[in-house]
């Protein structure tokens, strides 16, 4: 497994990550046993970026992976999140950047996950009614006072990455980012890069529909968010599918899944650039991992590009109530 420099605090990575998020909510059904395994397996594969929040369960997930790094911690280089504020029972409170909220989490956060660090800790959502400079001192005390290594920010708007970075060396900026999500290309990337910030790419995958697994006829479980996202329904999805039956096309002329095309693109975008794709299944991360050796060519890339260039997914990747959520 080779690895990528995310920033310039010294941070390093296996050049692909695992997204912990499905093994606890959003996606159906959880299979601890299975998670636990799959994280195993990623740790054996050499995928040690290991993702994971407060808020996935909400807070079941760090305790899952928790028990899956006992043992095994200097093996794994761990992310996790504050800012989405949520009760024990799932419900929703709002987007929190406090600074006493943020201590409260971290200490929090390194009990659930049985840990006396932190390897990099992100402002998951930006607290639009405090001062990022306020919500990033708290957090600049965390790594003096050697709970947290590295700082990073989710979803958060140029100018606001720029604030942040002020106040304190910002490791890397998480944003979703795939073939069906490119808007990160406008502005994000470029002030990543002139700051010397990795960039960390969520949903590198598009939430599943770039593997090509989901079809028109797909009926999505109750606890699935996709049910109630734009871009899985009606005409959307079917503007969508028609675009990865195209990729697939390509992927199948390259030898491999379209999954692994997708991938590949992300892969290539960048040495900076670092994908985290999530699952809960041991027989999906060897897919993803495995795209690691796939090289695309310039046509190839160009082919990939015509067909899925930046705007082409139809329908927004999350409820307008997330959507006011990110980009902030």
């Amino acid at each position: 497994m080779q690895q990528r420099r995310l920033g310039s605090q010294g941070l390093e990575v296996s050049t692909e990550g695992l997204g912990c998020m499905g093994m606890s909510q959003s996606y159906g059904p959880a299979d601890e046993v299975e998670s636990i395994a799959t994280i195993h397996r990623a740790l054996d594969l050499g995928v040690t970026f290991i993702d994971t929040a407060d808020m996935y369960g909400p807070f079941t997930n760090e305790r899952l992976v928790g028990r899956a790094i006992a043992g095994r911690r200097d093996e794994v280089v761990l992310a996790t999140k504050f800012g989405n504020e949520r009760r024990e029972d799932g419900s929703w409170i709002g987007v929190n950047g406090r600074p006493e909220y943020v201590r409260r989490c971290c200490d929090a956060s390194l009990e659930r996950l049985g840990v006396d660090h932190i390897d990099l800790y992100y402002q998951h959502r930006v607290d639009t009614s405090v001062p990022v400079e306020e919500t990033w001192g708290a957090m600049a005390e965390l790594v003096a006072a050697g709970k947290v290594r590295c700082l990073g920010i989710s979803e958060a708007a140029p100018a606001t990455i720029r604030r942040a970075h002020a106040t304190h060396p910002v490791t890397a900026v998480q944003t979703e980012y795939s073939l069906f999500t490119r808007d990160p290309e406008e502005a994000v990337l470029p002030v990543c890069r002139e700051l010397g910030i990795g960039f960390v790419a969520y949903s590198p995958l598009g939430r599943g529909v770039l593997t090509g697994a989901v079809t028109s006829a797909v009926e999505f479980a109750a606890d699935d968010f996709r049910g109630r996202t734009p871009r899985f329904q009606g005409e959307n999805l079917a503007h969508n599918l028609g675009l990865v039956a195209q990729l697939t096309e390509v992927a199948a002329g390259k030898g491999c899944t379209p999954a692994q095309l997708a991938l590949a693109w992300v892969l290539a975008r960048g040495e900076d650039l670092v994908p985290i794709p999530g699952t809960k299944r041991r027989r999906y991360l060897e897919e993803n991992v495995a795209a690691l050796s796939i090289e695309l060519t310039s046509e190839e890339v160009a082919a990939i590009e015509a067909i899925a260039p930046p705007g082409a997914a139809a329908g927004d990747r999350y409820t307008a109530d997330q959507m006011a959520r990110v980009n902030v």
